[in-house]
């Protein structure tokens, strides 16, 4: 495996505080054709999407059109996420599938970033008609709790291909596109990602950003699915973050795994990185406590912010080589 070097926020501020409280908590629990048009810049207002300040402000702030469309799967509605590259030609469209916490914002800022590298990007919220009243990420962040998380668990794995195809077959489809295909993800995403390669024909590349391989079997004894990654056609080249026992322990199984069946696969390490390293990598960076007077509290505070600050900087700095890597392979395709 090689390894790189490196160092390593619309409902209201309450739901954005909330939905990045609950981002945190998920994420330390183990991140395990017809459609209807709607304004640039903006979701069907019966489903908004919930945000963070932070991406909001960039996504607004972007020159380039994004919508958002809904895609037919069967009698199903998949609320996807559009942004068109600024480029005079045809091009390539990469389908973005979300982490656990559903269509954040981020995923939208990400997909906006992919455009503005000259790619026709798409992120489907594979939550759509999951909420309790048939909305998706936000409606069921918005009902607090641990409900994003429970909906993405329960998502019936033929359903995630069927919309996933949709929206590929959507997007090929597009006259902005060239009709080559790739997908990337993140998290469970990035899970979903390999996934989606063994069943999707066609597909130019697949990117998983620190997910694993197909498995079979109940954990702790699951196994590398070789019967699965058989099927796949597309290279895949995996990021990983050297932070990342989880994730990591699957690498060496995964890729004797990919050996075996001759599929090419190319997993990269990130030096210092974290899971997620993609999203924290590019959020705002921790600010600096400020005293209380309270030695002992004070010591703390700076000691945890030390801590976040080499955290965050070694989270950057894996999102910066990743960002050049991903681009560089796109850029071959």
């Amino acid at each position: 495996m090689k390894v790189t070097t490196g160092s390593g926020r619309v409902l209201s501020k309450f739901l954005s505080r909330s939905v990045s409280l609950a981002v945190m908590l998920l994420c330390l629990a183990g991140c395990s054709s017809a459609q209807q048009m709607a304004h640039h810049h903006t979701e069907p207002a019966a489903n908004p999407e919930p945000m963070q300040e932070w991406a909001k402000q960039r996504l607004a702030k972007s020159p380039r059109h994004q919508e958002w469309v809904k895609i037919k799967n069967g009698t199903r509605e998949v609320n996807a996420f559009v942004v068109y590259p600024e480029v005079k030609n045809k091009a390539t469209a990469v389908v973005v599938i979300h982490e656990i916490f559903g269509m954040s914002d981020w995923v939208q800022v990400l997909t906006d970033e992919l455009a503005e590298a000259g790619y026709v990007a798409i992120a489907p919220d594979l939550l759509s008609g999951m909420g309790p009243k048939g909305g998706g990420t936000s409606e069921l962040a918005a009902a607090g709790g641990n409900a994003v998380g429970q909906a993405i668990r329960d998502l019936p794995p033929d359903q995630i291909t069927a919309d996933l195809n949709a929206v590929a077959d959507y997007v090929a489809k597009l006259p902005a596109s060239n009709g080559k295909v790739a997908v990337g993800g993140f998290c469970w995403g990035g899970s979903q990602t390999f996934r989606f390669a063994t069943n999707r024909p066609g597909l130019k590349a697949a990117f998983p950003f620190y997910g694993t391989a197909p498995m079979t079997g109940q954990s702790p004894s699951q196994t590398v699915d070789k019967g699965a990654l058989a099927k796949i056609s597309a290279p895949v080249y995996g990021f990983y973050a050297e932070n990342d026992a989880r994730i990591n322990a699957t690498l060496q199984a995964t890729s004797d795994s990919m050996k075996e069946v001759g599929k090419p696969y190319e997993p990269v390490t990130y030096t210092g990185a974290g899971h997620g390293f993609m999203r924290a990598g590019e959020a705002p960076e921790p600010a600096a406590p400020a005293a209380k007077g309270d030695k002992e509290a004070d010591e703390k505070a700076a000691a945890d912010y030390q801590k976040a600050l080499t955290a965050y900087k070694a989270n950057k700095k894996a999102r910066e080589d990743a960002w050049v890597r991903w681009k560089k392979l796109l850029a071959s395709l």
